[in-house]
């Protein structure tokens, strides 16, 4: 492995020059094909440390699916649903992995952030999850090795270009990790802190007993936040992230944007989604930005009298916000992972609304009191871990 690798810029085209580098020894990865970029190498070494996490907390194969340094979905390999393989495009005869599993969990918690994305896997790319990734539009990906196969087909994405990284699963960063803004260097020890289940034993409400599935899910949220721009909220069902709301300077506008995403992805299973009559011709970016729009209130835009036919064999019918509310009305078994205290309890109506039944925060706001009580009205288990979780 190298000491340095050039890059052809930073995070932007007039950033030059730019490379990664060691001060000591050699860098713990190498490219095995394409030139990954400034931003992909964030992506990558964020999201890398992610599902090392995720994988050792819970012991099943993870992976993520990283945008501009936070992540748009991550999820460990528990096998797939029918109607999970519908939403996420999987093909009913493609043999899935765990890993595989837990990448196409990843991909599909918000198709569209996902877009474009970087891919992070805890263990060794086999070839089931290669055939996926070969499907979707994608960056890059890093893990800790690939089967001779699975290398092949991934060197055959973007005509022989697709960033392909792979990492040393043995190495160790140094305990202390710098940085320069402004020309001013910043040091800090490394967040190494350890994320489990004995973060989870103050539960501060009413209702007290957290069940094994509640544990998995808010410590998922909470490993998922440690690598999310702050502020961040997380909401995540059976072991995979379904919303995540990054970098906003309002804790109610995280817990709103997350929580709006994690609604799309149910929604996405309502029958009139599943029955939309998409043109067999249609590419599933462009399907996934149909039912993108489908579910919002502007539903007009892709199934209006004069639109419908760019998309649809016949006009579908609207999905009424009545029947939206119906449906979610019955969502229950999400937990929800904040990186920071709630200061009020509309945090917890707001989450409530998507499901949620456990939540995880550090507490500490000087309204403790009122989230709590707003938590015993709902009938929400909540657990004050202590431990602030910020990353910028």
């Amino acid at each position: 492995m190298a000491h340095e690798i050039a890059l052809k810029y930073g995070c932007n085209p007039n950033q030059k020059p730019a490379r990664i580098y060691m001060e000591n020894g050699e860098l713990p990865l190498e490219v095995l094909c394409g030139r990954p970029g400034y931003i992909n190498f964030l992506d990558a070494l964020n999201s890398y440390q992610l599902v090392s996490e995720m994988r050792a907390a819970t012991g099943v194969p993870a992976a993520a699916s990283f945008k501009h340094v936070s992540p748009a979905g991550a999820a460990i390999g528990l096998p797939l649903s029918d109607v999970l393989r519908e939403i996420y495009f999987v093909p009913a005869d493609l043999e899935l992995s765990p890993l595989a599993n837990a990448y196409a969990r990843a991909r599909g918690a918000d198709r569209m952030s996902s877009f474009g994305d970087f891919i992070a896997l805890s263990d060794v790319c086999d070839v089931p999850t290669a055939k996926l990734i070969a499907r979707e539009v994608s960056d890059g990906v890093i893990a800790p090795g690939y089967e001779p196969e699975a290398l092949e087909i991934l060197k055959k994405k973007r005509g022989g270009k697709y960033n392909i990284v792979a990492i040393d699963p043995s190495y160790v960063p140094a305990e202390l990790e710098r940085r320069m803004c402004y020309g001013v260097t910043f040091e800090q020890g490394r967040n190494a802190l350890k994320i489990d289940e004995a973060l989870l034993e103050n539960v501060v409400t009413e209702k007290k007993d957290l069940t094994d599935a509640q544990k998995r899910d808010l410590v998922l949220s909470l490993i998922i936040l440690k690598y999310t721009q702050s502020n961040s909220v997380c909401y995540v069902k059976d072991g995979q992230a379904i919303g995540i709301g990054a970098g906003q300077q309002s804790r109610i506008h995280c817990t709103r944007l997350a929580g709006g995403k994690a609604d799309n992805w149910h929604l996405r299973q309502h029958e009139k989604v599943l029955n939309l009559p998409f043109k067999p011709e249609l590419g599933r970016p462009e399907r996934d930005n149909a039912i993108d729009v489908y579910i919002s209130e502007d539903s007009e835009d892709v199934i209006g009298d004069s639109v419908w036919q760019n998309c649809f064999t016949r006009q579908p019918e609207p999905l009424t916000r009545e029947e939206k509310k119906a449906y979610l009305s019955k969502i229950t078994g999400v937990a929800l992972g904040s990186d920071a205290f709630f200061p009020f309890g509309d945090n917890i109506v707001r989450a409530k609304r998507s499901g949620v039944d456990c939540i995880a925060q550090p507490g500490g706001s000087i309204r403790d009191d009122q989230v709590i009580a707003t938590c015993n009205e709902l009938g929400i288990a909540m657990a004050f871990t202590g431990i602030r979780l910020f990353h910028h």
